[in-house]
């Protein structure tokens, strides 16, 4: 009886099932163990840091700015332990200042140390030559890396909390709120910072007294007002690129469900809004430490830098103009260096960005 039912048994026209009945058992192939292997590769799980590391890998303008970057690292961490000169000392044989150590070519000694090599002592080369004022300049242009450095580094990091948490806060609250927030953002723009800056060292070299030896004392307070209109201006970019992803990821349905459930705002931010913003926040940041080691560098060229003799690469490039036509490796030194940073993070944000961003995923 059931044999005559499957019999009798007619598929619908518009039925979108297939009719086995039409195919033969050749038809259906088993899968081949090559095939099966396939699969199990193309399934695959990975997370999207380990996808998006792969990717910039593979990127390989990426990976030789990525090298260039770790080298700079590295001669700037390991060189002050192996060079014996330091970046404010005037050279000296014999514990006498050495006068006719300036303005030496790379790799040249003076009349005094060619004598004391003469009689049998041992002189570490001026790899970059010295300066005007008898110091070696390769332990000073590492000296000004770091700086540049350690200035891009934790600009970045100003900008990226505050730029976040406003951001964060704007676009998840919204409307009234996120109004008033915005308008904040743009007075902030039409602030000037370069005077900002100026007027900032002017009234805290007044103000602040720091203790001599420290480092903030080393920088000097045209470095902390510095700092401070990061941490007052260029946060705003950064902000309002957040604040735009935030809007268009809180109506997606998991954020609805964290809310039903009876989640706080900061844990729905922290949780599921944030890391789908990850990303963005890791391209931008990558980007920001470029721009701060060029607008250091720049403020340092014109004077409003670090303070004497801390050196940086932008003080150094402006010392260097007053002797361009006798000595113009000075200038070639630090400008290589600042070229060869802003280019290496330049393009490793464009790889971060071609990695991470799921909009530009082929």
């Amino acid at each position: 009886m059931m044999e005559d039912n499957n019999k009798s048994f007619k598929k619908s026209p518009l039925s979108l099932q297939l009719d086995l009945s039409k195919f033969s058992q050749e038809s259906f192939i088993p899968a081949t163990d090559e095939e099966k292997r396939q699969q199990d590769v193309m399934g695959e799980s990975t997370t999207f840091f380990k996808d998006g590391m792969r990717k910039l890998f593979k990127n390989p303008l990426a990976v030789m700015s990525i090298i260039v970057i770790v080298l700079i690292l590295l001669i700037i961490t390991f060189a002050p332990m192996i060079v014996p000169y330091k970046y404010e000392e005037i050279l000296s044989v014999d514990g006498v200042r050495d006068k006719g150590a300036k303005n030496l070519a790379p790799f040249t000694y003076s009349e005094r140390e060619q004598e004391y090599i003469a009689r049998g002592g041992t002189r570490f080369p001026h790899l970059f030559g010295t300066d005007e004022q008898c110091r070696d300049y390769f332990i000073r242009v590492v000296y000004g890396t770091r700086i540049s450095f350690f200035i891009g580094f934790f600009a970045s990091i100003i900008v990226l909390i505050i730029g976040m948490l406003y951001g964060s806060i704007s676009g998840y609250l919204g409307g009234k709120v996120d109004l008033v927030m915005m308008r904040i953002v743009d007075i902030i723009y039409s602030l000037p910072d370069m005077l900002m800056i100026i007027l900032l060292s002017v009234v805290l070299n007044e103000i602040l007294k720091f203790q001599s030896g420290t480092l903030l004392a080393k920088l000097g307070t045209n470095m902390v007002s510095l700092f401070i209109v990061f941490g007052l201006l260029y946060w705003v970019g950064m902000a309002r690129l957040i604040r735009g992803q935030i809007l268009s990821i809180k109506e997606n349905e998991y954020v609805l469900a964290a809310k039903s459930i009876g989640a706080k705002p900061g844990r729905i931010i922290k949780k599921h809004i944030l890391p789908n913003c990850l990303s963005v926040i890791i391209i931008s940041t990558a980007l920001q430490i470029p721009s701060a080691i060029f607008t250091e560098s720049f403020l340092s060229f014109v004077g409003i830098g670090v303070k004497a003799p801390m050196p940086s690469l932008g003080s150094l490039a402006n010392a260097a103009r007053e002797g361009l036509q006798s000595y113009p490796y000075k200038l070639i030194f630090p400008a290589i260096v600042i070229c060869l940073i802003v280019l290496s993070l330049n393009l490793l944000g464009d790889g971060l960005r071609d990695a991470f961003d799921p909009k530009l995923k082929r």
